[in-house]
């Protein structure tokens, strides 16, 4: 008996129970159309103010997920320096920083490109441009060389939650992925952002960033879904408020 998804065969083949859904995603497309109904009815400076502070927490949250927690000034300054929004007290910016707010404007700027593989190295490149995790050197800018285990615990008590891809696999799998991620489809907008957070997740292709990346690759979707490079709600906020259930559907999943 197959104990992770990706050892069923045909495992990408994702299906969905449709009457299940569909009220969900209705909701879900009626707050969309009524948060930007908002923002067309507010003024310019208005509308800059949110952007920044949209993007600003969904970075800060986005690495806070991870354990990871950034300075708010410097992402703040980064990213109204990026989209040339003239704000008082702008503070220079770490070169960390810098990577994060590059890759996440760069996928929602950019939400309408391909999302190729040097795209992806380049944005896990921004992530750690040091090649360093913490005090751990890893591989950057290329999928990983090694086996993959998610655990919990403390040292000598760690549990294996899950078991990625085997490496041999990873570039086989990505190709498939990054495909599927570029072609035309039938399948509504924010399905596709979801199934594409869940199968790269499964995947975990890089030795450390794959959930940050995997919400960068949502927020693209989402952006693409919409037809609109302005966000003006954040993704890891939410993961953020519902982690605990956020990661037991992952683990059931």
């Amino acid at each position: 008996m197959p104990k992770y998804i990706y050892q069923h065969e045909n495992w990408t083949d994702f299906f969905w129970e449709e009457t299940s859904i569909r009220a969900l995603f209705g909701e879900v497309k009626y707050l969309q159309g009524k948060i930007n109904g908002i923002m067309n009815g507010v003024g310019f400076s208005q509308k800059e103010e949110s952007l920044l502070n949209t993007f600003t927490c969904d970075i800060l949250k986005s690495s806070e997920i991870e354990g990871e927690l950034l300075n708010y000034d410097e992402v703040r300054s980064s990213i109204a320096r990026r989209l040339g929004i003239e704000t008082a007290g702008l503070v220079s910016s770490s070169r960390n920083i810098e990577g994060v707010v590059e890759m996440m404007l760069d996928a929602t700027q950019r939400y309408d490109e391909p999302l190729t593989e040097e795209r992806l190295f380049g944005w896990h490149n921004a992530l750690f441009p040091n090649g360093y995790s913490g005090a751990y050197k890893i591989n950057v800018a290329c999928y990983r060389k090694d086996e993959m285990q998610v655990v919990s615990g403390a040292m000598g008590k760690e549990k294996v939650l899950y078991e990625a891809v085997p490496q041999q696999f990873v570039k086989f799998e990505m190709d498939k992925f990054l495909r599927w991620i570029n072609s035309d489809s039938s399948i509504d907008g924010v399905l596709k952002a979801a199934i594409a957070h869940l199968w790269f997740i499964i995947i975990h292709p890089f030795d450390d960033g794959n959930g940050r990346i995997a919400r960068t690759i949502t927020d693209m979707l989402l952006a693409r879904a919409e037809k609109n490079a302005q966000r003006y709600y954040s993704l890891s906020s939410q993961i953020l408020i519902d982690k605990k259930i956020y990661y037991d559907i992952l683990q059931k999943v």
